[in-house]
């Protein structure tokens, strides 16, 4: 699932452009990767009486236990991420029929939510035939038919 990290509801930069992965994020794949290096490549013994630098048995299960950690994190994060998504799914069905404002680059547009569309797990909603993401929305009204108190 490519969701990106600066997702956030109701927020006015929209979700549009696609998450590319910079240097700064390790995956728990890159990180297996590096510890299967370091089991291969054991680090060479200062030589002044086998020190607790030497590599042993111990360094190997702290990052057994690291693994297991970022592996039981990004679990979690995958979860929180599916759950929000879900939310904000059923967030654009609740608009169906309310009157919006919508940020549409520079200018406000107002309108009547006609369609709610999902385009790769997003809400969209349509509004004046035209498709906005659900991070634009800066204003909900009451549905265009009921009558305002």
């Amino acid at each position: 699932m490519d969701i990106p990290t600066n997702f956030t509801i109701g927020s006015t930069e929209s979700i549009r452009g696609s998450k590319q992965k910079t240097n700064a994020e390790l995956s728990s794949e890159d990180f297996l990767k590096i510890m299967a290096a370091s089991i291969s490549n054991p680090p060479i013994s200062s030589g002044e009486g086998g020190g607790s630098n030497d590599g042993g048995s111990g360094d190997y299960i702290s990052q057994i236990v690291q693994f297991n950690m970022v592996d039981q994190l990004t679990a979690l994060t995958e979860t929180v991420t599916t759950n929000m998504l879900m939310m904000q799914q059923q967030q654009g069905l609740d608009m169906l029929g309310k009157e919006v404002k919508v940020l549409d680059e520079t200018t406000f547009v107002t309108g009547t939510v006609e369609k709610v569309r999902y385009t790769e797990g997003y809400a969209t909603l349509q509004i004046n035939g035209k498709e906005y993401a659900l991070n634009d929305v800066v204003e909900v009204g009451v549905k265009a038919n009921e009558p305002k108190n």
